[in-house]
């Protein structure tokens, strides 16, 4: 076992920073891994066996007993936790909300992280959710005192099952020690980032079984109000349409959402990977073998950074999400859907770009009257809001002079796909930009496709910088 694991350190040193190569690397590594497992030579363990294998076998091997169930990476990872406040319930809830928290030199957030939490949510939302907090520091007198602090200031909350405090003991920590200095990284930060791979990936292990979805917060995070809402409107509307990762903040590893059934393939994944890089940037590995290609990340965002001193060294870190808002239960929820359009595209900037939630766009050559950009949903819905803005800040006559805003039913097949044969006119673009609301009263059908048409050719270029349309939900919702 141990020439395989050195094999794959030489075949590991090989690796170029890019991304390509590393996920070349990446899915080699998982086919031989798997081909290993199958062929038997991978010992299986119960926990005292773990536990046992942990303490005595060499750093190169010791951590192999980790990986279970890893052709398939649906098993749980051996681990007895400690319960330092609380017990989960029997029932599952909707959501679980994972944060990590280690001893900082300066600041710490993760009694404010919990109170907005419950404080940003209803009495409702809080029969769904259940908060799982994993303090992930050895130092165990440090662990004790902030657990009387949990304890003294959310004591109705932990007999009620909505907060759980863990830890994972220090003997099922892969060695920390030698590890690999990519990226030019100092010793003590491979260190650190390497072993909040190991926290995170404990912590969604441990959540696995608790909810039917997982978010990953931070331990330095306020939340908008009713977060929760937001999110179910969300995972409503890509009912059926296949996802990995939804994200709810662009920075770190905050407001990031999965599904549970995933939680034990991304703790294998992490932990496989822990002292290779950051554990934000596996998470774009992750997503891609999982067949995401691209970021699903929604605006206005529902969790903001508001520490002020990083977890590592205390350096300063005041990072703010500039799309966050306190309150954004009104959050846009762009149905699953395909993209056409007629106008010669310029470069990459594709279609699809106009419709994400990312900070891309369209960009299109003069348009000429006719020309058309259409939206055909997977699926037939009810829509309640349509904004679009056309232009950039920098480009501020790429806007779209003259055009109309349409919906359209009756879908039919040509040689482009799927198109609506019959449209009605919601409303003309005024200054590049036109927002209807309440759609679904003016509208007595189920929409397929919403569409925009050239009224007028125009000697400008065209950039679509965001379509937001909000969808109604069902009654039951």
């Amino acid at each position: 076992m141990r020439l395989v694991w050195k094999s794959l350190d030489k075949m590991r040193c090989l690796r170029k920073r890019s991304t390509i190569p590393f996920l070349g690397f990446l899915i080699t590594f998982l086919l031989f891994l798997n081909l290993y497992i199958e062929d038997g030579y991978v010992v299986e363990g119960d926990k005292r066996q773990l536990r046992v294998t942990s303490v005595h076998a060499p750093s190169s091997e010791r951590y192999v007993h980790t990986f279970r169930d890893l052709s398939n990476f649906s098993g749980t990872i051996n681990v007895t936790y400690r319960y330092l406040a609380g017990t989960p319930l029997n029932r599952k809830k909707y959501l679980t909300i994972g944060l990590s928290s280690v001893k900082r030199k300066r600041g710490n957030y993760l009694l404010e992280t919990i109170k907005s939490i419950f404080d940003q949510s209803s009495y409702e939302e809080l029969k769904e959710i259940v908060v799982v907090v994993h303090l992930a520091d050895f130092d165990l007198v440090w662990c004790e005192n902030l657990v009387q602090e949990i304890t003294r200031k959310f004591a109705h909350h932990i007999i009620a099952g909505r907060l759980l405090v863990i830890q994972a003991p220090e003997e099922y920590y892969p060695s920390l020690d030698g590890l690999k200095r990519n990226y030019n990284d100092p010793e003590d930060r491979v260190r650190f980032r390497s072993k909040q791979n190991v926290d995170y990936a404990f912590l969604l292990n441990f959540c696995t079984n608790l909810s039917h979805f997982y978010m990953m917060l931070e331990d330095d995070v306020r939340c908008s109000r009713n977060f929760l809402t937001a999110l179910k409107k969300v995972i409503t509307s890509r009912d059926g349409s296949y996802w990995v990762m939804l994200e709810f903040s662009k920075l770190g590893y905050i407001g990031k959402l999965y599904h549970s059934k995933d939680l034990p393939r991304l703790a294998h994944f992490l932990l496989m990977f822990y002292q290779e890089m950051p554990c934000d940037w596996l998470l774009i590995h992750f997503r891609g073998l999982l067949a995401q290609k691209d970021v699903i990340r929604f605006k206005p965002s529902l969790f903001q950074h508001m520490g002020y001193y990083s977890s590592y060294k205390g350096a300063e870190n005041k990072l703010k999400d500039d799309d966050f808002e306190e309150d954004s239960i009104d959050i846009p929820d762009n149905p699953p859907a395909s993209l056409y359009t007629n106008i010669n595209v310029f470069e990459n900037y594709d279609a699809a770009k106009a419709y994400s939630t990312v900070d891309e766009y369209f960009w299109g050559k003069p348009p000429s009257t006719g020309d058309f950009f259409v939206i055909v949903f997977n699926k037939s819905t009810k829509i309640s809001k349509i904004k679009i803005a056309t232009g950039s800040d920098d480009r501020q006559n790429d806007i779209l002079h003259h055009g109309a805003l349409e919906v359209g039913e009756k879908l039919v097949g040509t040689k482009k796909g799927k198109l609506c044969s019959s449209y009605i006119t919601l409303g003309e673009f005024k200054n590049g930009n036109i927002e209807v609301q309440d759609v679904d009263h003016k509208i007595a059908f189920n929409i397929e496709c919403v569409r925009i048409v050239v009224t007028a050719s125009q000697k400008e270029w065209l950039i679509i910088r965001s379509i937001s349309l909000w969808t109604t939900q069902p009654p039951s919702q």
